[in-house]
């Protein structure tokens, strides 16, 4: 990255907002936005691969790649558990240097608050706010979150209502989560701002999946969040705040997904369990099982001497997979940490891969069915769709919710069991940048033509004026 300039800012506070999937193909399409761009500068951005929520975010705050910061997806088999785990929290996980430890050299009174951005969990931060269900002992859910100070929970809820967490991300997903942290941002500014604020809008990751990154629903949902959005950076701009505004990932549409643990169970490779007529994936005697992750998928084989090569080349054989990596081809990637499967698979831009791993719909686990990310041994974009072959699902679907505001036990089975569902996905690096991130920042002097994902956490220092140009 070369900026072109030689000039440093004074002391600034700084606003980082991360708008999931904002692309200069939607960007046309949010003037609020483009007034950012138009007063400072918009660039392209790189992200680290794979192009996938939790590894982009741990590249902005550490500006390292995968192979040293560790985060190599939103899930992977823990091997000293043996076990699949999805969006764990403790920012432990993320090793390296981050971005407040850096400003906290410069100047040791740094504040930062961070609002949902990923492995909030013990950020040595000012202020943290991040989802988080309350999982009673009856196996009840109600939807809540974590906040610290552990007072501006109670706060912001009752100055905006409760965190509306079952439209956050699931078959009811919209804009209200997105305007419920603009206004709890907006309230904030007053109540307690920092030199760096953190804020993640989900909005985007919405109908982008469900009716792919180029249609009409694209654009309303962009035009929607504009709208949202505006009046926050207004008020960033009143108080004379820099902006900087960053995108993980861009989407792409596609229409093919890859079954690669039934291809691996077919094969004899991938075992599973029984019990009470469901089956559920047995990592622990599997020769191969696939942890899929939107385009990409980490591939763990028990023993690489005997199986890898039998394995790579039936996934390679697989329709929609573009790449499958050994651990020298991911340095190229640099997502070859000890965390990475043995292969990594690489969708092509058309296609995603599903967990799935049983053949019978009949012997799906439980869990398939249901809003159950915690569970479920790889990525389900089947959890933004309601069932449509099941014509009471709304009507269930409203029922379970009404239990679970009452504190009552109930699941939430609505969720498809065929993937033909979804026309959006994520994971591979972009192959056009109108396609790809971008950064948005009101600071001129920091233009450049491109950044990478790394490059976010110097950007950010140097917005707040503490790194030289």
């Amino acid at each position: 990255m070369s900026t072109g300039k030689s000039n440093t800012l004074s002391r600034g506070r700084v606003y980082t907002i991360l708008v999931v999937g904002l692309t200069p193909r939607l960007l046309q399409f949010m003037p609020a936005l483009r007034k950012v761009a138009e007063n400072g500068f918009a660039a392209n951005l790189d992200p680290v691969f794979p192009a996938v929520t939790t590894p982009v975010q741990s590249s902005m705050l550490t500006g390292r790649y995968p192979d040293e910061h560790g985060i190599v997806g939103n899930g992977w088999f823990f091997r000293d558990l043996g076990e699949v785990h999805f969006w764990k929290q403790h920012n432990a996980l993320v090793s390296g240097e981050k971005v407040w430890h850096a400003a906290r050299k410069a100047d040791p009174e740094f504040t930062v608050g961070n609002m949902c951005w990923w492995y909030a969990m013990g950020m040595e931060i000012d202020s943290v706010l991040t989802p988080r269900p309350v999982f009673h002992y009856d196996g009840s859910i109600e939807p809540d979150l974590y906040t610290r100070p552990d007072g501006m929970r109670a706060d912001l809820q009752r100055r905006f209502g409760t965190f509306p967490l079952a439209e956050f991300w699931s078959p009811l997903s919209n804009i209200k989560p997105s305007k419920w942290l603009v206004a709890a941002a907006r309230h904030q500014l007053d109540e307690a701002p920092h030199d760096l604020d953190l804020l993640y809008i989900p909005h985007l990751d919405y109908d982008l999946q469900r009716y792919g990154a180029d249609g009409p629903e694209a654009v309303q949902a962009a035009k929607e969040l504009d709208t949202v959005l505006a009046p926050l950076l207004k008020d960033l701009d009143d108080r004379g705040y820099r902006t900087l505004i960053v995108s993980e990932y861009g989407l792409t549409t596609v229409d093919r997904p890859i079954d690669i643990n039934r291809a691996l169970r077919r094969a004899g490779l991938l075992n599973v369990y029984s019990q009470h007529g469901m089956e559920y994936l047995d990592p622990w005697t599997s020769a191969a099982f696939a942890v899929s992750d939107h385009q990409a998928a980490h591939v763990y084989i028990k023993d690489p001497a005997a199986h890898q090569e039998t394995v790579r080349g039936l996934i390679a054989e697989l329709p929609g997979v573009d790449q499958v990596l050994d651990r020298e081809q991911q340095g190229k990637y640099r997502i070859g940490h000890a965390r990475a499967g043995e292969l990594v698979a690489v969708a092509d831009p058309t296609s995603w891969f599903t967990y799935y791993y049983w053949l019978d719909d009949d012997r799906a686990p439980d869990f398939a069915r249901c809003m159950d990310f915690f569970k479920k041994p790889g990525y389900d974009p089947a959890e933004l769709f309601f069932d449509p072959d099941d014509r009471f699902v709304k009507v269930r679907a409203a029922y379970q919710l009404a239990r679970m505001k009452l504190g009552m036990r109930s699941g939430f089975n609505v969720v498809p069991l065929d993937p033909s569902c979804v026309r959006g996905s994520h994971g591979r690096l972009p192959d056009r940048a109108e396609d790809g991130p971008m950064v948005l920042c009101s600071e001129p002097a920091l233009e450049a033509k491109s950044f990478h994902a790394t490059d976010v956490k110097s950007l950010i220092l140097r917005t707040a004026g503490l790194e030289a140009l």
